[in-house]
């Protein structure tokens, strides 16, 4: 059988050794391309940064900048090299294992196989009439066997099926084999730097789109083996399971899927999503659809976060564009640390600039402030759900809905479980804290199995409710939950569903002032306030910060301060909140119930 000039003797004698061993060869550049990124990262711009000031030293930081960038491309573009050589290897070997099969059948048979993949098979059994053996005949892929027996009461040549079985089987491996090559072919085609040594947005965009090619060709080389179903602790051995060179094609190919993983290292997960957040800026840019241009306004952002350094260092633990964007930033390495504190923003968060800005900020203070008590302390900001939108900042019916709230708490119930799974520490300190919405996507999490895997402490502020009406249902004890409600945020004196149903005579709006009014009630929308005493949860001192209605016009900004760190006052929050996150909550300034 041939087909596009392939035989099944080409296949057979294929040796794809020699296919994975280029494909070895390109994995070395990529290593070396990735190393010597990494030494500029790490090391010459660092010390360009602390030791150098002024114009000469700013244009050697923008030209390593550009360095690091088209090093970034060769890494990429030489690991998707790799994987196709490989993943094409892969492929064909299975197709030489189905002809080897059958070329072994044929042997043990006493069958022919002809050049054109034909079986012969030889005469056998005998005839109904004159007990003679029944004569042999041909068998060929999509035919008859070529030597039809004579006419009369005669039975058939019981090799004949065997021998056509043998020749679909040949075929079959052939055009497979045939169809895997065309298509690598184009795969490879493809794969084509431009020339110069530049590396444009255009570039970048050219590699996402390499690189989503090559994805959907390696899934049964790669993609399939990857344990998107297994626990965070199976990832973990998963990954601790493979070869280096399995690890650095995942991480040239898949560094989304590698990077959103929980229970894989910090580490890994990091160095994945640094690669996945420019293939990202690639495929955004030029977009000028709202969300695309959004997204990429934070995910530049980012970028320049990361490019520019800080302490404690960022390690980006996910990052994605679908629904409203995702990322996850830790400052501090969660793997090394003894207090690791987890914040789940809520209301109005987004992959955009304000949270690039605002959230990375918040979740840095809080790693700075939590250190001051314990060295080993790290923060993270996790954004991997989609929060409730509001475009005018307060409450709507999308908020108080609970979907968003549930599937964002096994989100993060599976991602807590990776940061158990990852920490070094025999019995790390976790603690969870969830702002605005965030704390209701929080208390979700805790309703995921036991609890929310290896959280000793929670911390709710902005609350309009957790979906419980005690604290000790939250599954750490009740003396473990504490409470910020600043007196001035008209988010933790939400109506209750009871009461908006009671006062939709007159409309939602005037049975919010209604409910603002009566400060003696003590249930929210998500059920009990956190901050009563009803609830039993320990409530801490926070700022008031500014009044809803004031001379100044209409604010919520008393929603939004809980973290703010101000040398020119107290601050009495987010001390509280970092003395909790560092394993001192002895030590916090508590403040009565409501």
């Amino acid at each position: 059988m041939k087909s596009s000039g392939l035989t099944w003797a080409v296949l057979r004698d294929l040796k794809c050794g020699e296919l994975e061993g280029a494909a070895d060869g390109w994995g070395e550049a990529s290593n070396r391309a990735d190393a010597a990124r990494d030494r500029i990262e790490q090391q010459l711009l660092n010390g360009l940064r602390d030791t150098q000031q002024g114009d000469a030293a700013t244009a050697a930081v923008a030209r390593l900048r550009q360095l690091s960038r088209n090093l970034q491309y060769v890494y990429t573009e030489c690991g998707l090299l790799r994987t196709t050589l490989n993943s094409l290897a892969h492929e064909l070997k299975a197709q030489q294992r189905v002809l080897a099969d059958a070329l072994d059948d044929a042997v043990t048979l006493k069958f022919t196989v002809r050049a054109d993949g034909a079986v012969t098979y030889p005469a056998a059994g005998d005839g109904l009439i004159d007990g003679r053996p029944l004569p042999g005949g041909t068998a060929s892929s999509g035919g008859l066997p070529g030597l039809q027996a004579p006419s009369g009461l005669v039975a058939p040549n019981p090799d004949a099926a065997r021998a056509q079985d043998i020749a679909d089987r040949v075929a079959g491996a052939v055009r497979a084999a045939a169809e895997i090559d065309w298509r690598y072919a184009g795969i490879l085609r493809r794969l084509k730097a431009e020339e110069g040594l530049k590396v444009p947005d255009s570039t970048l965009k050219d590699a996402a789109g390499d690189a989503a090619v090559v994805r959907d060709a390696a899934r049964a080389y790669l993609r399939n083996a990857i344990p998107h179903d297994a626990s965070p602790a199976e990832r973990h051995a998963w990954w601790a399971g493979l070869t280096q060179e399995q690890r650095e094609e995942y991480l040239a190919v898949y560094p989304d899927r590698i990077g959103n993983l929980d229970g894989i290292p910090a580490v890994v997960r990091d160095a994945a999503n640094r690669d996945n957040l420019q293939l990202l800026i690639g495929k955004l840019e030029g977009r000028d659809d709202e969300r695309s241009v959004t997204q990429l306004a934070g995910l530049r952002e980012i970028d320049r976060q990361l490019g520019a350094g800080s302490q404690p260092p960022m390690f980006l633990l996910g990052v994605g564009d679908e629904g409203n964007g995702r990322a996850i930033v830790s400052f501090g390495n969660p793997d090394t640390a003894r207090n690791v504190a987890a914040y789940v923003p809520g209301l109005n968060t987004s992959l955009d600039k304000d949270f690039a800005e605002g959230d990375l900020k918040r979740a840095r203070d809080t790693a700075i402030t939590t250190q001051r008590y314990d060295g080993s302390s790290v923060a993270i900001v996790w954004l991997g759900y989609d929060a409730p939108q509001s475009p005018d900042g307060l409450a709507t019916l999308d908020v108080m809905g609970e979907e968003r709230a549930n599937r964002g708490g096994e989100s993060f119930h599976g991602f807590m479980g990776g940061l158990v799974s990852t920490n070094e520490h025999e019995d790390p300190h976790l603690t969870a804290i969830g702002h605005s919405y965030g704390s209701r996507t929080v208390g979700a999490a805790t309703q995921q199995g036991n609890g929310i895997p290896g959280v000793d402490d929670i911390v709710l502020v902005g609350s309009p409710g957790v979906g419980v009406d005690q604290a000790e249902e939250l599954g750490v004890g009740k003396g473990h939950v504490f409470v910020g409600a600043a007196e001035n945020d008209v988010v933790t004196k939400l109506p209750s569903k009871q009461q908006v149903a009671l006062g939709a005579a007159s409309g939602p709006f005037a049975a919010l002032v209604g409910d603002l009014a009566d400060q003696g009630d003590d249930d929210l929308w998500f059920g009990k306030d956190p901050a009563s005493e009803a609830f039993g949860a320990r409530r801490f001192q926070v700022d008031e910060g500014p009044r809803l209605v004031s001379h100044r016009g209409l604010s919520i900004d008393a929603h939004s301060q809980y973290f703010d760190v101000n040398p020119e006052r107290d601050n009495v929050s987010a001390d509280n909140i970092a003395l909790i996150a560092s394993g001192n909550s002895q030590k916090i300034r508590t403040e009565e119930s409501r």
